[in-house]
């Protein structure tokens, strides 16, 4: 895999066979040498208007959850306040149902006619999103409930742990024919169907050795998901990149990127994760059967 480098992309370059989609003549933040992974700094809603619609056979969306509402969740033993950010705090429910029904009407745009959209959240938006999905006429495929082994207590002891987050998979359109690798995530499960309840530990503590977000992801859920939906060399958007978990996941699995992020800081972390994984990843293609399991793609 070669190096990468930050350079935006010249205006007067068209777009050849196996390159990123791009939205017009906005240079990226980042830009691999490959031209296989593109960060862009700024409001998805704003960048995703730009792209050229059907571009994309895969969207992995980790919307605002809208939970930062001052209360209070344990980490590492301690009482600590549900704060991520500005970004995280509710618009009401009509604001959050505006902002939520924009930006999956954005996606669904961007996706090609069989592609399909991935959505995380917890009870405080998945519903909305469910919701919007419907009235805009995508297809849902499945609901999957991602367990936390070893969640924080909740620290009221006046409701159930929360131990699960919701992922709403659906295709663009009720007459998508949506790819499912069946047969490798048959495989994956030893030779039985894999259900909708997914076990799944949360980030390691090497996937946060250059920095962490209050909502990262862990790499081998979204290995799972690219898997499970594209094939090699697929486009994939994730219009709320964060750490850029998931373009970590499709560079592994050989597929192209693009991520829109609104927070340098998130931007910059994401390049180091990226040149990191550049260094470092030297292994053989992931699909051979003695690098699969049941807990995820890589051992």
């Amino acid at each position: 895999m070669e190096g990468a480098k930050v350079e935006p992309m010249p205006e007067n370059e068209t777009l050849t066979a196996g390159e990123l989609p791009r939205p017009g003549d906005v240079g990226a933040a980042f830009l691999s040498s490959d031209r296989r992974f593109a960060l862009y700094h700024g409001d998805c809603l704003e960048l995703m208007p730009l792209f050229e619609g059907e571009s994309f056979d895969l969207v992995f969306a980790d919307p605002p959850y809208f939970l930062s509402n001052g209360g209070i969740t344990c980490h590492a033993g301690k009482m600590v306040p549900v704060n991520k950010g500005k970004w995280d705090r509710s618009l009401g429910f009509e604001g959050n149902y505006r902002f939520t029904r924009e930006w999956l009407s954005a996606c669904q745009r961007l996706l090609k006619p069989n592609g399909t959209i991935w959505v995380s959240g917890t009870s405080h938006i998945i519903h909305i999103v469910g919701c919007c999905l419907d009235e805009l006429g995508y297809k849902i495929l499945n609901d999957i409930t991602w367990v936390k082994p070893n969640p924080p207590p909740n620290l009221s002891c006046r409701y159930f742990t929360h131990a699960t987050e919701t992922l709403i998979w659906a295709a663009r359109s009720k007459k998508s024919k949506h790819r499912f690798n069946y047969p490798l995530m048959k495989r994956i499960n030893r030779g039985r169907q894999m259900t909708s309840v997914w076990a799944i530990a949360a980030p390691r503590r090497e996937e946060k050795a250059q920095g962490k977000h209050p909502t990262q992801k862990p790499l081998a859920l979204l290995e799972r998901i690219i898997t499970a939906a594209t094939d090699d060399g697929d486009a994939v958007l994730d219009p709320f990149s964060g750490s850029g978990t998931t373009g970590i996941a499709a560079v592994r699995l050989n597929r192209r990127y693009v991520g829109i992020e609104a927070d340098q800081e998130y931007i910059d972390l994401s390049t180091k994760r990226y040149e990191n994984e550049c260094a470092m990843f030297v292994s053989p293609p992931l699909f051979r059967e003695k690098k699969v399991t049941s807990e995820g793609l890589r051992q």
